[in-house]
């Protein structure tokens, strides 16, 4: 696997990591608000008004006006006027949340004595009376069906109605109820519910004074909660990003194999062309594509990577291109060559360049034919060219050619021993080569990586 494929597996992966971390801080987030338990307190004025729709929930107590009355002669004095009037109070709860609200139930506490509460509806209520000895409690399940023989809690009676007698301090509990009928719970988002008692306090008074507690908690659904959101869109993301990739890769991979395709044909093209000039002396076959080799493997020590490599390979295989024009009878005189026959020999760089001066989409092709026998102290041809004016990939084949040359037999010689080599390149660093390319070359020979003496 590249490098790249592994960094894109791991940012795709890191991704995906982080869209599942959000999804599941969403969940755990979203349990951890429905198992949590709200409170809120109102109280006087607070409580007998119209409520704050800008809180998650509010709570609005309003007395409806009173339609009868009662004498109440707790005290057996004889009263014959009514004396205490009767109010149904409703305590409107309303949601103002996107969520539901799973439960709730509210404290009402009086802070004032002489209320009777006479009568409930839908919900529960669980009294609580204070009394010398400590405390009476005792649940309701439904006030229209109380009976005061069935509970251990002080009532008056009126008329054979029983009424708890409520004093300071004094509170009852109010559980909603889920039944079909009533269905106080759960609450959907922006609705409400209006549990409801009907009240005795004397004429003119009221409970205006009392205080209430309530406590709920919400059911949140994972889709309410942002985090969800975010990770699904964050999913969503990664899978168009994904499929970006995937429709990317393969056209990557389509044009990868056609470039292989290509070059393989490229390949095999200049190949059979630098076959045609290595075949022209049977002592320097396979020449070519032995320097082509070698000039590859000093690029790559030089820092050179992928189709840069390629084309130096390239243009090291059609050094030699220019030999093509040389007569046979030269190339393979085994003897001493005349003044005039080295001359032609030495026109096959001119030759070279020409040759390869229209190849245009192979860039320095012609740089390789033309150069690679200039010497580095000046004294090459075909131009005389020194240093570093001597374009670099000449400098490289330059290198690879001469070690070639002294690596395998020729018509006028046998190849030179490993020591030989050696000494030569190291000897004529400055003088015929790049010091720091004869450099890499005795390094590749140390290490193994070209082939000595075989």
């Amino acid at each position: 696997m590249s490098k790249n494929r592994k960094k894109t597996v791991i940012i795709y992966g890191a991704a995906l990591i982080l869209v599942i971390a959000a999804f599941l801080a969403a969940v755990i987030k979203t349990r951890v608000y429905n198992e949590r338990e709200h409170t809120a307190s109102y109280a006087g004025d607070a409580l007998f008004s119209a409520g704050d729709s800008t809180a998650d929930v509010s709570v609005a107590a309003a007395a409806r006006s009173s339609t009868w009355s009662k004498i109440f002669d707790i005290n057996n004095e004889g009263i014959t006027e009514n004396n205490y009037q009767a109010f149904t109070y409703d305590f409107t709860f309303s949601n103002n949340t996107r969520d539901e609200v799973e439960s709730f139930k509210f404290i009402l506490t009086f802070n004032r004595d002489n209320v009777y509460l006479a009568q409930g509806w839908n919900g529960a209520v669980e009294i609580h009376q204070k009394t010398d000895s400590g405390e009476i409690v005792s649940l309701v399940p439904d006030l229209r069906e109380f009976k005061a023989e069935d509970h251990p809690l002080n009532t008056f009676t009126v008329d054979g109605e029983s009424f708890v007698a409520m004093k300071a301090g004094d509170y009852f509990v109010y559980i909603p109820s889920s039944s079909m009928n009533a269905m106080e719970v759960p609450i959907k988002p922006y609705e409400g519910t209006t549990p409801g008692f009907i009240l005795y306090v004397p004429i003119g008074e009221d409970i205006n004074d009392s205080s209430l507690e309530l406590t709920y908690k919400f059911h949140r659904t994972l889709t309410n909660e942002p985090l969800f959101w975010i990770s699904l869109a964050g999913l969503g993301l990664w899978i168009i990003a994904l499929v970006i990739l995937l429709i990317t890769s393969a056209q990557i991979k389509k044009y990868a194999t056609l470039h292989e395709r290509d070059n393989k044909i490229i390949n095999e093209s200049i190949e059979t062309f630098t076959g045609f000039i290595d075949a022209k002396d049977p002592y320097t076959n396979g020449h070519s594509k032995r320097v082509a080799i070698y000039t590859r493997r000093i690029a790559e020590k030089m820092g050179y990577t992928g189709e840069d490599l390629d084309r130096i390979y390239y243009i090291a295989l059609l050094h030699d291109c220019g030999k093509i024009g040389v007569p046979d009878n030269i190339l393979g005189k085994p003897g001493k060559l005349t003044d005039e026959e080295f001359e032609v020999i030495k026109s096959h760089t001119v030759r070279g360049g020409e040759i390869l001066h229209s190849f245009k989409s192979l860039e320095h092709v012609e740089d390789g034919a033309r150069y690679h026998h200039e010497r580095y102290d000046g004294r090459g041809y075909p131009e005389g060219k020194a240093g570093e004016d001597i374009p670099l990939i000449g400098r490289m084949i330059c290198v690879a050619d001469s070690f070639d040359a002294m690596n395998t037999n020729r018509v006028y010689r046998n190849k030179l021993t490993r020591e030989h080599i050696i000494s030569e390149l190291e000897n004529n660093k400055g003088r015929q080569f790049d010091p720091q390319i004869a450099d890499i070359m005795l390094g590749l020979i140390a290490s193994g990586d070209v082939p000595v003496g075989e």
